[in-house]
């Protein structure tokens, strides 16, 4: 009998550990995996250090799917723009590895850009490998970093993910002006919404 209870007892711990979200990245961390090469929906395989401008890079988890990416569509849209307009490089990142064969392929990632009307990246995480070294758990869920790949922002994109009416601070917006205009970051962490990243 006592047997059967710790075993039960490991399952329940290592069922835990393999379900638990992952540790995001710290604020003051340097990018990592800045080199790896990713295939955009353009064509071409770009790492995060190439996107990165003057004032910084918004990296970006998110996907085709996800009702909360859906939710955001038009606010992923003009953040991203208004990223690109302060100089920010904007890069996309799909994770969703369990989906590739389906919603998630890079087929629809192409179709998906083109319907939003991306003006930046979109790329595919192949074996969510980025995903996991940034400790990326939800889509839509950002990082921004400065110049120098360091991370200081890590969250949502405002503070009413489900409903663009409600919201009262654009947590991203006015990290991103903070950022350039080489102030401290007020806030920055906040809480990511919507769905969990579909690994392998």
């Amino acid at each position: 009998m006592k047997k059967i209870f710790y075993a039960l007892v490991s399952f329940v711990i290592i069922a835990g550990m393999a379900f638990s979200p992952i540790t995001p990245l710290a604020i003051g961390s340097k990018m990592p995996m800045a080199d790896l090469k990713m295939k955009s929906v353009s064509g071409k395989e770009i790492s995060m250090k190439e996107v990165i401008k003057d004032k910084g890079v918004l990296v970006m988890f998110s996907c085709n799917t996800c009702p909360y990416v859906i939710k955001n569509q038009q606010r992923t849209k003009a953040i991203g723009d208004y990223a690109q307009k302060m100089n920010v490089g904007v890069i996309l990142v799909n994770s969703n590895e369990a989906q590739r064969s389906d919603d998630e392929a890079y087929t629809e990632m192409k179709k998906y850009a083109v319907t939003q009307k991306y003006n930046f990246n979109y790329v595919v995480d192949k074996n969510s490998q980025v995903a996991n070294a940034f400790g990326a758990n939800r889509t839509p869920e950002c990082f921004l970093f400065d110049k120098k790949g360091t991370l200081v922002y890590h969250g949502a994109i405002d503070d009413s993910p489900t409903n663009p009416a409600t919201v009262h601070r654009q947590h991203l917006k006015e990290a991103i002006n903070q950022l350039v205009e080489g102030k401290e970051i007020t806030v920055k962490e906040s809480k990511s919404v919507g769905c969990g990243i579909k690994r392998q």
